[in-house]
């Protein structure tokens, strides 16, 4: 089986099994922020882990655009982006998912896909943030 097919058909699963929970946090700025300190925690824990080394950039990316959303700096995501960004975060931020992380060599292969996944999915909306996150820097 295509390994591009694989990581879709689990993207869809999680995406199907989790989706519903991440809107709800999404729709709420208070558990947004909890989310955020959470997935935040342990992003701090786990950002040294080779493991995590393919997906450093995307969790960052991740992390500062729902925090600029909830600082009410950058508006431009739409609530499905919104959605998929809690989603990623709530299942990278959950210890006990598919395939519990406890699991030694593959228990963060799946965090590792949805994280990967969900950022192909956003991409036009990632290149916006970036470029308005650049251009704050000017």
């Amino acid at each position: 089986m295509d390994a591009n097919y694989e990581e879709q058909n689990l993207f869809e699963k999680v995406k199907a099994i989790y989706m519903n929970r991440a809107m709800h946090i999404a729709s709420t700025e208070k558990k947004l922020h909890a989310l955020l300190e959470k997935a935040s925690l342990k992003w701090q824990e786990l950002s040294q882990n080779p493991t995590f080394a393919q997906v450093k950039f995307q969790v960052e990316v991740f992390i500062r655009m729902i925090r600029s959303h909830l600082n009410k700096k950058y508006t431009g995501l739409s609530n499905r982006s919104l959605g998929l960004l809690a989603l990623g975060l709530f299942y990278f931020a959950l210890p006990t998912d598919l395939i519990p992380d406890f699991i030694p060599f593959i228990g963060y292969v799946d965090d590792i896909t949805v994280l990967l996944a969900i950022f192909k999915s956003l991409q036009s909306d990632i290149a916006r943030f970036l470029d308005w996150e650049r251009d704050q820097q000017a």
